[in-house]
Order: structure tokens, then C-alpha cells, then sequence
């Protein structure tokens, strides 16, 4: 049996596996690696946050984004976006430097089993463990307006449906949101040969500005520091203290999880949004159907009280993730339906060790953020979360001494990696 199983390979699954090597514990991963990022962005995004806000977590602290990039001659500098791309060759090479390898297999089921779990793959095998960290991403908890629903796949899909946009080339395409996402998705809809228009309940788009700079007076940097998830004081508790975050009151770490650092587009975007994209604000989506020529109808509330009718041929709606354990379907009903909430919300409630009211299972990401609080969102929270969390498993296997595992490339350690399970491991 196993000391611990890592659900999920993307920066916080990754993150959580480079602790748990380096102390020596018996670990699985298993996930394709960095999945949503090589999956699920289209081509020609860059990232939104700061490169040194954007680095994955192990103990030494040496594989870091900026020494990914520095090997081969990269560029990532603060005030100057990367692209994902890169971001995510950075994730594999991450992960190919764990000292185990990482299993590209899909999860199925994770249930209970004694005093442990039972982890089972899509391939057929069955794994044993004491703890489990569902470190599974966003992809599970995609929001999608109730309004666009019961819509055929051709005619709506989410944000996240997109890796290739080419396919809207001479498309009307409304794109509902007002976030990076959504602003982004529409400005390389337009730059691909479609024809986008945003369409948002917001009144106004909101547009970060450019960042200060890193070096300032010793004033300028109390007046407004600087954080993994922006600049200001309210950013700087966000992204340092997420610990504090979680003493809070139920009721005021749900609302701060779901309202603060909210839509915003990225100030390199701007201009290429601006004037080349349509923007309809104030808009309410009632309702959306398909035409007897294939395209689809929507219905939009007004600022005014009205309404209008919008055409296209494809709807995407940008409208984010939200977490909810009801949509995990790989955990047991069993163990999902007694886990303990966070009032207000449908996420777990967590110890400060990531560990849910269910004994040895832990979580990572986003479904940690009406816990900790929005840093959880972005990839600068696995920093935090990583070494608290295999601290948390420590404890739970009783404090156990470990031989510490030294970081090095998955590969080169092949030759004395476990066996893959076939169909069913002890």
C-alpha cells in the first residue's frame, strides 16, 4: 500500500508530488501532464500573471520559471507577457525532473478501503494507498449559463472546449464574459479571421494597468507592494497569507473566494481589443436557441429593462470555473456526499493541512479557495499549498521517518522506478 496517490499532474498536482519525493514518501502521480494548460488554452495565448509569480513549488526552490527560461536564451521578465506555451513546456519539464515519474493515466473511481483508499484507472489498474491529493484542475468544475445548455455542441461550448480557433475563421461568434479569458478568446477570434462580439453583464470592462515597477522607494513599495497576485494591500494578504485567510468566518472566506480579483482583462490586451472587437455591456443572457439555418438566437436583457436578439454562428461562453464537489466524479459518493462544506458553498472544509473532514484526503486547487482564499485560483497558491499539504499527510501517517529523496530528471531514475500496475497493485 501506498503512503500517497497524487490525482492530477497540472502546477499544483506537480507541485505536490516535488515535496512528497523529497520526503521520501512511497507516491504515485498520476494525470497527464499540465493537461488543461496543453489542452484546453488556444494557441497564441500568453500569461496573465507575473513570470516570477508563476513558478511550480519544490523544497530546493532551484526549478524555477526564470531558470527554465534562462537555459534557453527565454525572456521572462516582469511587465512583459509570456507566452503559455512556454508556461507549459515548463510544466513538462517540471515534471520529468520529479524523482518519479509521472503516470499519464485517467482516474476513475477513488473510494474507500479500510482505513485507506482504492484508486482505480481507466486502463484497468487498482492502486492502494493510505492518503490521497486530488490536485484534478478546473476542468471538472466548467460553468457553462444554464441559458446555453440545452444548445447543441455546434453551436455553444465553453472557453475551455478551444485549443485550435481557426475554425471560426468567417464566423459570427459571441463570447460571453467579461475576463481574461473572455477578452483574449475574442481578440484572437478577430485576429484568426472571425468576426467576435463580447457580450457581458458587467457595466464597464475592467483593465489592470501596467505594472509598477519591481525595484521602488521603500514609500512607494508601502503604499503599494507587490504580490504573486498583483499589486496593493489587499492583493499582498491574498497572496501571502492564505493561512489567516482560513481563520475567517465561513460566510466572509466563501464571499472573498468568489468576489475578489475578479474579471479583469490583462493590460497588454488592451489595445488589441479595443476598437477591433464590439463590446455589448449590461447585458442579461435570458435565453439562446438554434435556427433552422444553423445558427443560434440569443436573447440579451438590457440596461434599460429591454431586451435584444442577437444571431451567430457560435456561442462561447467564457464564464469561468466553479467549485463544486457535486461535479467530482471520480470520488466516491460515499465520501463525497459526508464530506464536510464550507457554509455558503459546495467545496470542502479544510484543515490547514489540506485535509478535508474525511481522514487521509487531501485536496489542491481550485476547490481550496473558499478554504484559503483566491490564491488558490492561481498558480502562484500551489507555493503555499505544496509543503503544507504533504506536512498534513505526514501527520497523518504518524510522523514516520522518511529517507529524503534528492530532485533529479524522472528519467535518469527510470532503471529503479515501481513497476507500472497492470490490473490490480497490493
Amino acid at each position: 500500500m501506498h503512503d500517497l496517490v497524487v490525482v492530477g499532474a497540472g502546477p499544483y498536482g506537480l507541485s505536490v508530488a516535488a515535496h512528497a519525493a523529497a520526503a521520501g514518501l512511497d507516491l504515485r502521480v498520476l494525470g497527464r501532464p499540465m493537461a488543461s494548460w496543453r489542452d484546453h488554452m488556444p494557441d497564441g495565448m500568453y500569461l496573465k500573471s507575473e513570470p516570477w509569480a508563476s513558478d511550480l513549488s519544490e523544497p530546493v526552490g532551484t526549478d524555477t520559471l526564470a531558470a527554465y527560461c534562462a537555459e534557453r536564451g527565454l525572456r521572462a521578465e516582469h511587465g512583459r507577457p509570456l507566452p503559455l506555451a512556454t508556461f507549459t513546456r515548463y510544466g513538462l519539464w517540471f515534471a520529468d525532473r520529479l524523482p518519479v515519474p509521472v503516470e499519464d493515466r485517467t482516474v476513475t473511481v477513488v473510494a474507500p478501503h479500510g482505513d485507506g483508499f482504492r484508486v482505480e484507472t481507466a486502463d484497468g489498474a487498482t492502486l492502494l494507498t493510505r492518503t490521497v491529493a486530488l490536485a484534478v484542475g478546473v476542468m471538472p468544475f466548467v460553468h457553462l449559463p444554464e441559458a446555453l445548455r440545452e444548445l447543441p455542441v455546434g453551436l455553444a461550448s465553453h472557453s475551455s472546449d478551444h485549443r485550435d480557433l481557426t475554425r471560426f475563421k468567417d464566423t459570427d461568434v459571441t463570447v460571453v464574459g467579461a475576463g481574461q479569458a473572455a477578452l483574449e478568446t475574442a481578440a484572437l477570434l478577430a485576429e484568426q479571421g472571425a468576426r467576435p462580439t463580447v457580450v457581458a453583464r458587467a457595466g464597464a470592462v475592467r483593465w489592470n494597468t501596467v505594472p509598477l515597477p519591481l525595484r521602488r522607494g521603500p514609500l512607494a513599495r508601502l503604499r503599494a507592494p507587490h504580490s504573486g497576485l498583483g499589486t496593493g494591500w489587499s492583493s499582498w494578504v491574498w497572496s501571502e497569507l492564505p493561512g489567516a485567510v482560513r481563520r475567517l468566518p465561513a460566510g466572509t472566506r466563501a464571499h472573498i473566494a468568489a468576489t475578489a480579483l475578479g474579471p479583469a482583462g490583462a493590460w497588454w490586451l488592451r489595445e488589441r481589443l479595443e476598437n477591433v472587437v464590439p463590446v455589448r455591456l449590461g447585458r442579461e443572457l435570458l435565453r439562446a436557441t438554434g435556427t433552422d439555418v444553423g445558427t443560434v438566437r440569443i436573447e440579451l436583457a438590457t440596461p434599460e429593462g429591454g431586451a435584444e436578439t442577437v444571431e451567430a454562428g457560435h456561442v462561447i461562453a467564457a464564464t469561468g470555473f466553479v467549485p463544486d464537489l457535486r461535479r467530482l466524479r471520480i470520488l466516491d459518493p460515499v465520501v463525497r456526499d459526508a464530506l464536510r462544506t464550507v457554509g455558503g458553498t459546495r467545496a470542502p472544509e479544510l484543515s490547514g493541512g489540506f485535509e478535508s473532514s474525511r481522514p487521509g484526503l487531501f485536496f489542491a486547487g481550485l476547490l481550496t479557495a473558499p478554504s484559503f482564499g483566491p490564491a488558490m485560483r492561481f498558480v502562484h497558491g500551489a507555493s503555499f499549498t505544496a509543503g503544507r499539504l504533504v506536512r498534513g499527510v505526514r501527520q497523518r501517517l504518524g510522523g514516520r521517518r522518511w529517507p529524503v529523496r534528492l530532485p533529479g530528471p524522472a528519467r535518469a531514475r527510470a532503471a529503479t522506478a515501481p513497476e507500472p500496475v497492470a490490473a490490480r497493485a497490493e
